[in-house]
């Protein structure tokens, strides 16, 4: 039975066994759950981190809303008070004000044990005021940065700077005689006064502005002696009307009949630039001077012109032949010369001479200063005196004054010290240089001495053909006798030349010497490049005057051979008449005649023709 029993429960236990193992989750379904029921922890941990955040946040925006509050607050409070403030510092400046003159700004500084005390190390401004000078405070209102030395301020009753007026445009004026580092000036005022003074930033910017140089030796500035500043650089035209600066465009070519001059000048001035090696190598220097002389009108002024015309020229085909800039340094340098721009300083020496004792020596300082400068930067400088005999006149020689005992030794000075600028070139014209100081005229100064004669009928013939050349309208007549233009021209030329230059002498003057002899003056020894190119002119004029008269007919337009040869009788006239009888003997050293004492003056045309009448 038990047996049984025991055979009948062993096929009964099965089915609990197997239903165990049905519902036992698998590993890999277990440790999902545990990851569902970590991820499900860890979401509520956030959430109760995201509440507390929250919270935080809401607490933050509350704080944050009440500062905001408390800021705005502040702000309108501080507005009002700035509001105030402006107007309590405007309600400070009130008239009356009081005028003062900026010496300095001085800005906060930290403080200099045992030399200053704390008070002295803010800001402050230092200021002349009624003579004294004081150190003052500026306005908030005002910016330090507008601030200038030698501005004009207005104080108000508490010493303290409420506006800026800037620099007075009216002051003292000073000759600068001397350009120092740091923007400081060795001025001559008020006599020969020697005092150093401070050139402010404005006065250089507005000369800047202006296309000025800054400030240079001889320049006019004003200045306010009591803070010691030059506030300001003054154009004058003083110094420009005696030093002319130009660049000349005049040519060799420009003039005529002066050939042999032309080469002795060039052989002077040009080869030292040319072959500064060969002059080097022969212990040669270029020429410091050249004199000029000769009657009035035969192209002094122009030759020298066309040397500094020249020099650029020269300089420049040197360069470009050399592949480099024209930037030569001149003769003993060893370059071919200067390339740049020549400059023509044309010294009008009457007009140099003043009353004042030493204006005139500093006139000339200044002109040598001038050409220091430009020929420092490479570019030739031709320094020309005309009517030299003018202010350089033998000393002692004086009737009246001496002053030429001052003012020659100051040429002198400024022509030896030129020695060390090989771009730098004196030229003087004169019709008088038996007037001029002879230690001008030794060589070392003057070194080169070209005598500028008369045209003969072969330079005037030049001279007119360059008069004449052109666009000159010729009367339709003439050109259809002649052909053409040039044809026309040959034949006016050369019948106003055998006017001019008769094969048969004709005396027009005849100075009567002491010892009984005569020297006759025949229209050829009247000539001169200005009176042929006066001819010209007269017959242009003459011309001019008929075409009106015919009613602008064109077929009555232009020059003919009647309107030059009235014109040349016209003006071989006004010679005549223009001699000075009065001196004889000073009028024949002009024209260049003898140097035999002449009592009297005859004229034999005017006799003739009035005999003829």
């Amino acid at each position: 039975m038990s047996e049984q029993t025991g055979n009948e429960r062993t096929p009964a236990r099965t089915p609990d066994f197997e239903p165990a193992q049905t519902f036992t989750p698998s590993t890999e379904q277990a440790r999902e759950a545990q990851r569902q029921q970590e991820r499900l922890a860890q979401a509520h941990r956030q959430l109760d981190t995201l509440r507390s955040r929250s919270k935080q946040l809401e607490a933050q925006l509350q704080s944050a809303g009440r500062n905001n509050q408390r800021m705005s607050d502040l702000l309108e409070t501080t507005r009002n008070e700035i509001s105030q403030l402006r107007n309590a510092l405007q309600a400070d400046g009130q008239a009356p004000f009081t005028f003062g003159t900026v010496i300095a700004y001085r800005p906060a500084h930290a403080q200099a044990e045992g030399r200053e005390i704390q008070a002295t190390t803010v800001a402050g401004v230092d200021i002349l005021q009624a003579g004294r000078k004081l150190r003052v405070s500026l306005s908030p209102l005002i910016s330090p940065d507008q601030l200038q030395a030698g501005d004009e301020v207005l104080l108000n009753e508490n010493f303290t700077v409420v506006a800026i007026l800037g620099a007075e445009r009216t002051g003292e004026l000073a000759r600068v005689k001397e350009v120092l580092p740091d923007s400081r000036l060795v001025i001559i005022s008020r006599g020969e006064d020697e005092r150093v003074v401070t050139l402010t930033e404005a006065a250089t910017a507005a000369a800047q502005r202006e296309g000025l140089h800054s400030a240079r030796v001889g320049d006019a500035v004003m200045v306010d002696l009591r803070t010691g500043t030059a506030t300001e650089i003054v154009p004058l035209s003083e110094v420009e009307d005696v030093v002319l600066e130009e660049s000349p465009d005049v040519s060799y070519s420009d003039i005529g009949g002066l050939s042999e001059q032309i080469e002795a000048i060039r052989d002077a001035v040009e080869l030292p630039f040319l072959h500064a090696d060969l002059y080097k190598e022969h212990g040669l220097r270029a020429p410091k001077g050249i004199l000029l002389y000769g009657p009035p009108g035969c192209g002094k002024t122009m030759i020298a012109k066309a040397v500094a015309s020249s020099l650029a020229e020269t300089g420049q085909s040197a360069a470009d032949d050399a592949g480099q800039p024209g930037t030569g340094q001149g003769a003993g340098s060893g370059s071919a010369g200067p390339g740049k721009g020549a400059f023509f300083l044309n010294i009008k020496g009457p007009e140099l001479l003043n009353k004042y004792v030493g204006e005139t020596e500093r006139h000339i300082r200044v002109i040598f200063s001038r050409a220091r400068e430009r020929a420092s930067a490479g570019q030739p400088v031709v320094v020309f005196f005309d009517e030299m005999e003018a202010l350089f006149r033998t000393r002692g020689s004086g009737v009246s004054s001496d002053v030429e005992t001052t003012i020659v030794p100051q040429l002198l000075a400024e022509i030896d010290g030129v020695e060390s600028l090989e771009n730098v070139i004196v030229i003087g014209a004169s019709n008088r240089e038996d007037m001029i100081d002879p230690a001008i005229l030794r060589p070392g100064r003057l070194d080169v001495k070209i005598r500028v004669q008369r045209p003969g009928r072969e330079g005037a013939g030049e001279i007119l053909g360059i008069h004449l050349g052109g666009a000159v309208p010729l009367h339709p007549e003439l050109l259809a006798a002649h052909g053409d233009r040039a044809a026309a021209v040959a034949a006016l030329v050369d019948a106003l030349l055998d006017r001019l230059f008769p094969h048969t002498p004709v005396a027009r003057l005849r100075l009567i010497h002491a010892d009984g002899t005569h020297t006759a003056f025949q229209a050829a020894d009247f000539m001169s490049g200005a009176v042929l190119s006066n001819i010209v002119d007269r017959a242009k004029k003459a011309a001019i005057k008929d075409f009106l008269r015919a009613g602008t007919d064109p077929a009555q337009k232009g020059l003919t051979l009647d309107h030059l040869l009235a014109a040349a009788e016209e003006e071989l006239r006004d010679q005549e008449d223009l001699v000075n009888t009065a001196d004889p003997q000073a009028w024949a050293r002009v024209v260049g005649a003898s140097t035999s004492p002449v009592v009297r003056i005859e004229r034999p045309s005017q006799a003739a023709a009035g005999a003829h009448r």
